[in-house]
């Protein structure tokens, strides 16, 4: 039976919102309102006190008063963006938040909307996503929150967390999945010239980008060496016996140094060679597998699946480019 429940759908906005944040997610849910004929989701963008809202890049965006009173069913978006960041701190701003969100019924963040929820101590004791370059700053002000380091988005319950920016359409979309199916959810998506929608387990963002400079000669060595040649062999004692240190020792700094350790940063590198014959060439997966260090095809896809949340096959059809350098 197709579902025709009308969700209020709140969006909480402030002085500081990254518009995307909150323009990504509407986007959706105001594509399947369109799509199915009806407000399925009955869009409100609310903030404090109901004035216009300068965004993080200076759109106003006109808003209405927080209601007194809180429906049933709600559905809380909370977006990120620098004010989120600051206005976390800000007992008044975090109280108004609770009071709307701890009547919901589901909780949506985008981004660092995360710091509301956990400003709010909803989040203590869950699992909740946000932008790869504040998950340090979320862990060390929330320690009660299990921080994603890594993930799209994650759903603890009812509350749905994304990551940086982009990602808040990944979470809208699996929401829509949610509610009506996957078929809506693939209109939508095609309709805003989006592939499916990407899994939530799949990664931020390329291993180069998020991993930290080595600061030492030996560890930036050997890391250059993974870099220069994933598939190569680079098993622990190898790379300790080349930087002239125990393994131990070895695995002690480079896990200081860069951030993550040894074997770990190995298999990612894989995953990014491997991603780059997936998108560009017609080498099977097992030829991949072998060229990239993995050994065998199945190791290839547990990987995969760690790391992205998808198969090498499914990652080439959704993400291959064609002789023109564009997606599919």
């Amino acid at each position: 039976m197709t579902d025709r429940r009308r969700r209020p759908l709140w969006c909480f906005a402030f002085d500081g919102v990254q518009s995307l944040d909150v323009t990504g997610p509407w986007e959706v849910f105001a594509g399947a309102n369109t799509t199915l004929g009806y407000d399925a989701y009955e869009l409100r963008l609310v903030s404090p006190d109901g004035a216009p809202i300068s965004t993080e890049s200076w759109l106003t965006l006109r808003t209405e008063r927080v209601p007194d009173d809180v429906p049933g069913g709600l559905t809380l978006l909370l977006p990120g963006g620098h004010g989120a960041r600051h206005g976390s701190r800000d007992p008044d701003l975090v109280a108004g938040v609770l009071r709307v969100a701890e009547r919901a019924e589901r909780i949506l963040t985008v981004c660092t909307g995360s710091f509301w929820v956990a400003a709010a101590g909803l989040a203590n004791g869950r699992r909740v996503a946000t932008h790869w370059n504040h998950t340090a700053e979320l862990a060390r002000r929330f320690p009660d929150v299990d921080v994603a380091t890594d993930e799209l988005y994650v759903r603890d319950g009812e509350l749905w967390s994304s990551a940086g920016v982009t990602s808040g359409i990944d979470l809208a979309l699996a929401v829509v999945e949610h509610d009506h199916g996957a078929d809506l959810a693939q209109l939508i998506a095609r309709h805003l010239v989006m592939f499916l929608r990407r899994p939530g387990g799949q990664s931020q963002f390329a291993t180069p980008v998020f991993t930290e400079p080595a600061r030492t000669p030996p560890v930036r060595a050997a890391r250059q060496r993974i870099d220069a040649d994933p598939g190569g062999d680079h098993r622990l004692d190898h790379l300790a016996r080349a930087a002239g240190m125990s393994t131990r020792h070895f695995a002690r700094c480079f896990t200081a140094e860069v951030g993550v350790a040894p074997g770990a940063y190995v298999a990612r590198m894989r995953v990014e060679a491997a991603r780059r014959l997936l998108e560009t060439g017609d080498s099977t997966v097992d030829v991949i597998a072998a060229e990239c260090g993995f050994g065998t095809a199945e190791t290839m896809r547990r990987t995969f699946h760690r790391q992205l949340g998808v198969s090498p096959d499914d990652y080439r059809r959704r993400f291959r480019l064609t002789p023109e350098g564009t997606r599919p």
